[in-house]
């Protein structure tokens, strides 16, 4: 709904500008790029999710491993444990109980350590794609590049950004001498 209505605002806003030039104006050129199909596709993106993979695979199989030990114990515990001593048992559950919070914390660091990792990679990737975009548009003499999230590039020559501003200056200022 959100997205409807933002590409709404943005129509509403290309057809405003079309219809604001006058018809010797000069021929607009816009443009589209699709965001998360450069996430996905990018080389960057490949080279990134690959680095992620050998930073983090080490981690991830030491916590697999520990999880198989664990679930040996369980196992060994609920085979045996009726015909072993109630200390040796005792000891198990304790063992199992331990193990089972020291993998559950070590599962949680790891997941925030990789999660904050990625986030850290795409938020550079993601710098990089709209810097390459706003320097191919600029380089094709494109005036608007929309995009998935909305609009990446705007030229100067439909930019009305600082016509309104001065437009919203005048009307408060005269709405401030009035009071």
């Amino acid at each position: 709904m959100k997205n409807h209505m933002i590409y709404g605002w943005s129509a509403l806003l290309l057809a405003s500008l079309f219809l604001s030039f006058p018809a010797s104006a000069q021929e607009t050129k816009i443009g589209f790029v699709n965001l998360p199909r450069l996430l996905q596709q990018a080389p960057q993106a490949s080279r990134i999710r690959q680095q992620l993979q050998d930073e983090f695979s080490p981690r991830e199989r030491q916590i697999l491993a520990e999880q198989q030990t664990l679930q040996g114990l369980a196992e060994r515990l609920e085979r045996d444990g009726a015909l072993m001593g109630e200390q040796e048992r005792r000891n198990l559950e304790r063992d199992l109980g331990q193990g089972g919070r020291d993998l559950k914390r070590r599962q949680d660091e790891f997941l925030e350590d990789f999660n904050l990792r990625q986030n850290e990679e795409l938020t550079n990737l993601q710098r990089t794609l709209i810097e390459q975009v706003q320097a191919h548009a600029r380089a094709g003499n494109y005036d608007l590049i929309l995009g998935e999230p909305g609009i990446l590039f705007v030229s100067e020559a439909i930019d009305i950004t600082d016509a309104v501003l001065a437009a919203l200056e005048a009307a408060f200022q005269a709405s401030d001498t009035g009071q």
